[in-house]
């Protein structure tokens, strides 16, 4: 196997089918040594994709007793 002009290779049809690797599957890079090593990202449901997108964007400055107090004016 020899990487082309751009930088790319192709990864051998058997192993694709061998570890799902379906077009437009992320994958990740990482050098240990000499050796390169890739792995093939597992998505993460979407219950904790919508965490890590939230998580620190509650930045009104707002305590929990505050929020509490706002949520029991509107009932």
């Amino acid at each position: 196997m020899k990487i082309d002009t751009d930088g790319k290779i192709t990864i051998p049809q058997e192993i694709q089918e061998q570890l799902g690797l379906l077009p437009g599957t992320e994958i990740q890079l990482e050098v240990k040594g000499n050796i390169l090593q890739i792995s093939k990202l597992e998505k993460l449901n979407r219950g904790i994709q919508w965490v890590n997108t939230m998580r620190g964007k509650a930045t009104s400055g707002l305590t929990t007793d505050d929020i509490m107090q706002l949520t029991r004016e509107n009932i």
